[in-house]
């Protein structure tokens, strides 16, 4: 299936605080503007992908935001992977093209915590909430202290991926945190919110919606789409939803996500121009280069404090500044930010990108989903 399938059009709303507008109008939004840099109508969508919003979730969403949009799909519902969801559905919208099920797909996600009800992300956390576990942040917190008690990583390394992502998005002018970069001392200097992660190491809370259409090449040549973006590899990864019972903390099933992708791409790490990796907390990156093969575990740390992450640097990342300072929608701008890459109109373009790695995590590193674009 390697470049069989294409990423046809991009589009998405505005990202931060969109007060007033429902997840379906969001949608609306994104898939229209998608669709036009498709250059298709509506008319020819017949698979409609959907991850349900995180803080308002509804029964049969897909099939009401299908009758918002004004289609009948032939294939269509909500996948709940978390925030590994959208790269797992471009997959399944592949798959489900190469068997004949649909022959044009839109997969998109739309949400309004800023606005709207965020009390999910602060909820409690099973049996660990009699022992003062309640949000989001504690986990990822658990994870970060374990990491750097066995493999030495430091605050500076949970830094340099903070101010990598802003200084990218201080170019972005669609970026939450445009015009908002922030030097190394700066980050240190912060307080703590739940130790060893600070404010700044944690993903925005924003509104917005993002969409994608997928096709197949040969449908996007009968099409004359100008600009479709080759789907080379994905794959995924679920570990226990208990962290206590994972095996390990410090590494995660983004090794096997990976490893899928790696395959049908027929790439390497080293074959890799341009990563998107999944930010919702800096520590994050610093697993997913490791999971990735980027470098050894362990070493992420010393990867990241030579510059490595970007623009000229060994692994250019998040080039729009990602979940830290785009917009804390859970992977669709990753995905967007890949195609500009690969059709070399980003903002902060990587020069001569060939290849780009995406990664997409859900839970607290829970459910892991990879996709490798090129051009």
């Amino acid at each position: 299936m390697r470049g069989k399938y294409v990423i046809a059009g991009v589009g998405h709303t505005k990202y931060g605080s969109l007060p007033g507008r429902s997840t379906h109008s969001l949608h609306a939004e994104a898939v229209r503007n998608a669709l036009y840099d498709a250059n298709i109508c509506k008319s020819d969508v017949d698979a409609l992908l959907v991850k349900g919003p995180t803080s308002a979730p509804e029964l049969l969403y897909g099939q009401r935001l299908a009758e918002s949009l004004g289609i009948s799909p032939r294939v269509g519902g909500v996948w709940d992977q978390g925030g590994a969801a959208n790269a797992s559905l471009i997959g399944y919208a592949a798959m489900a093209i190469e068997h004949g099920q649909c022959e044009i797909a839109v997969v998109t996600f739309a949400d309004n915590p800023k606005t709207g009800d965020r009390s999910v992300y602060s909820r409690a956390r099973g049996e660990g909430a009699l022992f003062g576990w309640g949000g989001v942040p504690a986990g990822y917190a658990m994870v970060a202290r374990r990491h750097m008690s066995e493999l030495g990583t430091r605050p500076e390394h949970l830094g340099a991926v903070v101010v990598n992502s802003r200084r990218n998005a201080a170019a972005n002018s669609n970026a939450q945190l445009r015009n908002k970069p922030i030097t190394l001392d700066e980050y240190l200097a912060r307080d703590y919110l739940v130790s060893p992660l600070r404010r700044d190491d944690c993903a925005l809370v924003s509104d917005g919606a993002a969409s994608v259409v997928v096709m197949s090449a040969r449908r996007a040549r009968e099409l004359k789409v100008q600009r479709p973006v080759p789907i080379l590899g994905f794959g995924q990864g679920q570990t226990s939803l208990d962290i206590a019972q994972r095996p390990r903390l410090t590494s995660t099933m983004a090794s096997s996500s990976a490893a899928t992708a790696f395959a049908m791409a027929g790439l390497k790490p080293a074959d890799i121009d341009v990563a998107q990796l999944y930010d919702c907390f800096s520590i994050v990156v610093l697993m997913t280069l490791e999971d990735y093969g980027f470098c050894k575990p362990g070493q992420s740390g010393r990867f990241v404090e030579d510059g490595a992450l970007e623009v000229g640097g060994r692994l250019p990342i998040n080039t729009a500044g990602g979940l830290l300072a785009e917009t804390g929608m859970p992977g669709m701008q990753l995905i967007i930010e890949g195609v500009r890459q690969m059709r070399g109109d980003a903002v902060t373009q990587v020069p001569n990108a060939k290849t780009c790695v995406i990664s997409n995590q859900g839970g607290v590193m829970h459910t892991h989903s990879t996709l490798i674009l090129g051009n």
